[in-house]
């Protein structure tokens, strides 16, 4: 377990840096990809090289639905093991990264939308340390996460993020952590260990969300519901899209847009990943 006193160039209130930080919607896919050496995880540890190291990282991760709004606030939050079913390793994981009590203040104190609680009982989901666990694995970076209200619409996400781009000034890496296409009722599990398999209406759709994102336009993604019967399929329930438009609201004009882990599994899931900044 970390020490508090070990970690005192994360206790103080954030300072704005010389540089942006980028912002990322990163695909978690199954769970063992936390535990996994594989061509995504390789990716996660090789995107933290690429970026300056954060003062601390914030994730809305498509695990926490909520009423209401609220960011982690305890010192050192509790790795959660939402899921059934998978190898007794993947639940003797611990990531015991720190929380930020400062930063999670500046958070809601950032958001003027909607009341932001400070929340000390959920933790870490796994759309949250199965990804960090790989790009930081000292696990000595405050970790926070910010959960996502069920009540509110698309536009109210969108809205929302738009209010934390002061973040990225002072060093705080904000991820989205979802999948863009996800349908687990149409997982065609036989080729779960063929990546790069997609259904048809998959990968058009995965297509459909590239060239948006590419052409900067936010309202088609922010109004998925009219994309058509493909997006129906890719998006039968929002949580794990919802991320990505919280990525859309921070991306600032004319960043560079780069994807990466941009592959379909099993046929009604994909990977794919965008990174602006």
């Amino acid at each position: 377990m970390n020490d508090l006193s070990n970690l005192k160039k994360y206790t103080d209130k954030l300072i704005e840096q010389d540089y942006i930080m980028p912002v990322m919607f990163i695909g978690h896919g199954s769970p063992m990809n936390g535990i996994e050496d594989n061509e995504f995880s390789q990716r996660w540890a090789s995107m933290a090289t690429e970026i300056p190291e954060p003062a601390a990282v914030l994730v809305v991760s498509a695990h926490w639905l909520s009423s209401g709004t609220w960011v982690t606030a305890m010192d050192f939050p509790r790795t959660i093991h939402d899921f059934g079913g998978f190898p007794q390793a993947l639940f003797d994981v611990q990531y015991p990264a720190p929380g930020n009590l400062a930063v999670a203040k500046e958070v809601a104190a950032d958001i003027h939308g909607t009341q932001v609680g400070l929340d000390h009982d959920w933790g870490l989901d796994h759309g949250t340390w199965t990804i960090i666990r790989h790009m930081y694995p000292k696990a000595n970076i405050p970790v926070l996460q910010l959960s996502i209200d069920y009540n509110k619409s698309p536009q109210f996400h969108f809205d929302l993020a738009k209010e934390l781009s002061r973040l990225r000034k002072k060093g705080v890496l904000i991820i989205g952590s979802g999948n863009m296409v996800h349908n687990l009722r149409m997982v065609a599990w036989d080729k779960l260990n063929e990546p790069g398999f997609g259904f048809d209406w998959a990968l058009k759709m995965n297509d459909t969300f590239k060239r948006l994102i590419t052409e900067g336009d936010p309202n088609p993604l922010i109004h998925f519901d009219r994309l058509g019967p493909e997006a129906k399929l890719a998006i039968p329930t929002s949580e794990h899209y919802l991320p990505l438009l919280y990525t859309l609201g921070l991306r600032k004009d004319d960043e560079p847009v780069s994807f990466f882990n941009d592959k379909a599994v099993a046929g009604a899931l994909t990977m794919t990943s965008v990174k602006f900044g």
